[in-house]
């Protein structure tokens, strides 16, 4: 029996695991620990429940995902109102030195997935979900590229990809306090440090902070208003771009939500230039979890995840070569890179945590480092603003060359 259901049934149904997820992240602590998000928490519940009954014959499922992409062009195009430069250059030059750590290990993650690819017996398409996609992308990216990979003629895309970021989300938390820990008791950082350091003083930490204020119905309407307009003209940006790079290859085809995430950013510029536009971030960012949660909650209930059974195995090889380059990564790279000093360490565990995983793991495990030694007023800065602000929005960008590359 196959029990179809429209898209407003199809958005109830993810509405209603994410809620049981949400109920059970609070009441056992393993999942706080660990950052699951609560619509992977509950889709993976009803894609387990999904896969039994279908297994035995008893019903199957299929979605009208209409919202699902509505929802996704929506997240991404919040994800462009975060690119802003203004707080780049606030930042300076030790923002952009680790902007470019993270950027250059996002496309090391890529190669290291495609060239194994062929050793561990799959395809490198599939490959690459296990790499940014997943990890340094978590399981926004990885469930908006999946489509993409699943057009090309591989149905599992959109189960490999939501599996890996799940595993991503666990290992970054698991490696990113102990290996900043051992840099910390390696190299005696604590009695090196100097409290506060010469360049702390110069952050504003106010900047990577909210705010709270009433709530404001006019904001609320302007974020909305914000976020649909530069929905609607993503779409014509989108277009123009692939009818653009259509000249030279056919290959290449841009998602619908990089037209929106350009346009984005574009008026996040304006806005922190000019008293033109006013965009309302704090409320961009409450329709950003939103968008971000029931993109997710439709996602994870059409998981199918009998399609991982000849892919397990492979996957975990890739997803474990990986851990490897991130360990290596941290401590071989960033660590010297940063300064080799006890704010550098703090940042390989948020390093490790976002790359992995999120930015909450990253906040997560520096929080973990820092309540056992002393604060680092220069990782808390920085690593905010590079992993919840500008490396999801070069991340997209990283993924579509390789796409292209391997397509």
């Amino acid at each position: 029996m196959t029990i179809q259901l429209n898209m407003i049934q199809s958005i109830g149904l993810a509405v209603i695991f994410l809620l049981l997820g949400k109920a059970i992240k609070n009441a056992i602590p393993v999942f706080s620990r660990y950052a699951i998000p609560s619509p992977v928490i509950g889709g993976l519940i009803f894609s387990i429940i999904h896969m039994i009954f279908r297994q035995n014959n008893i019903a199957s499922f299929e979605f009208d995902t209409t919202l699902q992409t509505f929802f996704q062009i929506m997240f991404f195009c919040t994800v462009g109102f975060n690119a802003s430069f203004k707080m780049l250059k606030i930042g300076g030059k030790q923002v952009l030195l680790f902007l470019l750590i993270s950027t250059v290990f996002a496309v090391l993650q890529n190669a290291l997935a495609v060239g194994l690819a062929g050793i561990v017996g799959i395809d490198p398409l599939l490959a690459l979900l296990t790499a940014s996609p997943a990890l340094t992308g978590g399981h926004g990216t990885s469930a908006a590229v999946a489509p993409s990979i699943e057009a090309l003629g591989y149905p599992q895309a959109l189960t490999v990809a939501l599996t890996a970021a799940t595993f991503g989300l666990v290992a970054g938390s698991l490696l990113g306090s102990p290996m900043a820990n051992r840099l910390i008791i390696k190299d005696n950082l604590l009695h090196k440090k100097k409290l506060p350091s010469s360049n702390e003083t110069e952050f504003d930490l106010s900047i990577t902070q909210k705010n709270t204020s009433l709530l404001d119905t006019n904001k609320i309407s302007m974020a909305f208003f914000q976020i649909l307009i530069a929905m609607f003209l993503g779409t014509y940006l989108t277009d123009a771009l692939n009818a653009f790079v259509s000249q030279w290859s056919t290959d290449i085809n841009f998602p619908a939500y990089i037209g929106a995430m350009i346009t984005a950013a574009v008026i996040r510029n304006i806005s922190d230039a000019t008293s033109f536009i006013k965009t309302p971030l704090e409320e961009i960012k409450v329709v950003e979890e939103v968008s971000l949660n029931l993109f997710l909650g439709m996602a994870l209930i059409t998981l199918k995840l009998w399609q991982l059974i000849d892919l397990a195995l492979p996957m975990l090889l890739l997803l474990l070569a990986q851990c490897v380059m991130m360990y290596l990564y941290g401590i071989f790279v960033s660590y010297p890179l940063m300064g080799k000093n006890y704010d550098s360490a703090v940042m390989v565990a948020g390093l490790t945590g976002f790359a992995m995983g999120s930015t909450s793991n990253a906040m997560a495990n520096m929080n973990s480092i820092t309540e056992k030694y002393v604060y680092s007023r220069t990782a808390f800065f920085i690593v905010p603003i590079v992993g919840s602000l500008f490396i999801d929005f070069i991340n997209i960008g990283i993924i579509q060359g390789f796409i292209s590359f391997l397509s």
